[in-house]
């Protein structure tokens, strides 16, 4: 089982997405952590396209994102003035959404998300056609503290079931 214990940064990370899941204003319901994932994917591969990374959810693409941390972070931090110098929690979660879809639309599965958990976002779990349960969110936070934790590694791990 894997743990869910996180350092301060961590919190934040999750946190700092809530302000998506707020009450839609149109409809006064509110919106499910579910039905951001996709939605934060799309951003985010969207974002990393127009900054010249190849996002286009295929398996191969996870080796962009695993440049992007390589291009824009050093000894675990975002480097100053880079593409995660600003709202780190959110661009994070996207990154993990993005990779947790690649996985999915290659593999098959479903999310679990718990709407009633403060740490939803980090919690998030995507349970591919295999059986294989893994977090994309918590992986992404340990990429940025770590250039070891690869995540072209962790993707090729999940295949192989």
């Amino acid at each position: 089982m894997m743990t869910r214990r996180f350092f301060g940064i961590f919190a934040a990370v999750a946190t700092a997405f809530l302000p998506a899941r707020a009450a839609s204003q149109a409809t006064g319901t509110p919106r499910r952590l579910h039905d951001d994932i996709p939605v934060a994917a799309q951003w985010i591969a969207n974002a990393l396209q127009s900054s010249g990374y190849s996002a286009d959810f295929t398996p191969k693409s996870i080796s962009e994102v695993e440049r992007f941390f390589r291009e824009q972070t050093k000894d675990g931090e975002p480097i100053s003035g880079g593409l995660l110098a600003q709202d780190l929690g959110p661009r994070l979660f996207a990154l993990g959404c993005y990779c947790g879809e690649v996985l999915r639309k290659e593999l098959g599965g479903h999310w679990q998300t718990d709407d009633n958990d403060p740490e939803g976002e980090i919690n998030a779990a995507l349970e591919v056609a295999s059986g294989v349960t893994c977090w994309p969110m918590q992986r992404v936070m340990k990429r940025l503290r770590s250039s070891e934790d690869d995540l072209v590694a962790w993707a090729e791990g999940i295949r192989r079931g």
